[in-house]
């Protein structure tokens, strides 16, 4: 939508193809059906959060900022609001509201668009001096020509929204590589099944996060904020930004299968250990006739409870103050630590976004421009980039399609 806008605005004659029945349907789950627009965070700090060939959009974070994301937003009507993590949200809570934006500027400008057209092919024709350059497309409804083609068909996650991964099948056809498709910013599987059916549902704010190559003894991820424990494994925002790490750790499916990445989480990361003893000895005392299974509501989520007395390997029926020191120092270690073996990521139809995509050695940073096809254009997560939560995925999309809009030769 936003390449079209743009191209549309340059003074081309612009056709959006679109297979599904509406636009946008994607923008319609994003942020939970919120629509996180954007970050409010300098641009430079949208390449430190773009872990997927972050440098590349240098030149497209330039071109469109958050901030003109902002204003293009406010001149169809609508505010936006900041929030916690410096994530923006229309001022509504409703992306149908961010969607209608693009749709009003598309109608205004007068932009075509066929609606359940899917692209088949991407026609060219072999220059003289052997070089490739686009005359058009082949869809289910009949050819289209074109001197110009911009290619936006999203990455493989999500499919119900239209993103099936067609765009990578077109452009292998025209020679392009496409690095390996995987999921990011996916739940995660646990080898533990019975902790994740114990803490099922178990919402955990403000914990301290670290992923671990234990084989090498290596910190791959660190995070502090919220997770969350499903049937499966775990989830929520931390680990939706850890798995974009592990999908580039090298040979991480090796290391799931040997059991070696470990997610180790401090569950009271505003304690040092010397103070959390403190704290544990001030509610023993407290409870000092209790037996160790009634002794942890103050400190702990009653649905964890249960599984630490467990893990600890303390007698539950033992009276708290006949526990001794080093049973103590265990409990610590474990609340600091608490351990569980990653087995697998979720499948790409969970991912919110995808890793990998057409090889960004082979495109113009600058224009978005094939560097193996004269007059095709690509953006958006069809391009081997990606981001963390927050916001960056999308403003990678609003850039891309504003600078491939543009339709520089």
């Amino acid at each position: 939508m936003m390449a079209a806008i743009q191209a549309k605005q340059q003074g081309n004659e612009v056709i959006l193809l679109e297979k599904m029945k509406s636009l946008g349907r994607k923008l319609l789950i994003t942020g939970k059906g919120r629509c996180n627009i954007t970050s409010s965070l300098g641009m430079e700090e949208f390449i430190k959060n773009t872990p997927g060939n972050g440098r590349f959009l240098y030149s497209c974070y330039q071109n469109f900022t958050n901030q003109d994301i902002i204003t293009f937003l406010k001149e169809q009507g609508l505010e936006v609001k900041e929030e916690r993590g410096n994530r923006l949200f229309p001022i509504t809570d409703h992306s149908k509201d961010v969607l209608n934006c693009f749709l009003k500027k598309l109608k205004q400008l007068h932009v075509e668009i066929h609606y359940e057209t899917r692209v088949i092919e991407i026609l060219v024709r072999q220059e003289k001096d052997n070089s490739k350059k686009v005359i058009g497309v082949k869809t289910n409804k009949g050819e289209i020509k074109a001197d110009k083609i911009i290619l936006a068909t999203g990455g493989k996650s999500y499919p119900l929204t239209g993103s099936t991964g067609d765009g990578y099948t077109l452009v292998q056809k025209l020679g392009h590589t496409v690095t390996k498709i995987r999921p990011s910013l996916v739940p995660l599987e646990i080898y533990d099944g019975q902790t994740a059916k114990q803490l099922q549902g178990l919402s955990l704010k403000n914990v301290k996060i670290r992923m671990v190559d234990s084989e090498n003894n290596k910190i791959i991820y660190e995070d502090f904020g919220e997770m969350l424990f499903t049937h499966f494994g775990i989830s929520g925002p931390t680990i939706l930004s850890a798995s974009a790490h592990l999908v580039r750790y090298p040979q991480i499916e090796v290391k799931l299968k040997k059991q070696v990445i470990d997610l180790k989480i401090d569950l009271k990361p505003a304690l040092s250990s010397e103070k959390l003893e403190e704290r544990i000895l001030r509610d023993f005392q407290d409870l000092k006739n209790k037996q160790f299974k009634n002794s942890l509501d103050k400190l702990l989520p009653q649905k964890l409870i249960p599984v630490i007395l467990s893990k600890s390997g303390i007698d539950i029926q033992k009276q708290v103050n006949n526990i001794t020191k080093e049973e103590r120092k265990k409990l610590i270690e474990l609340l600091k630590n608490f351990s569980v073996k990653i087995k697998a990521f979720r499948p790409i139809e969970d991912a919110i976004i995808t890793s990998g995509g057409v090889d960004t050695k082979e495109i113009n940073p600058k224009t978005m421009e094939s560097k193996k096809v004269r007059g095709l254009y690509l953006a958006g997560e069809v391009i081997d980039v990606d981001g963390y939560t927050g916001g960056f995925n999308l403003q990678i999309a609003y850039s891309t399609g504003y600078t491939a809009g543009l339709l520089k030769e």
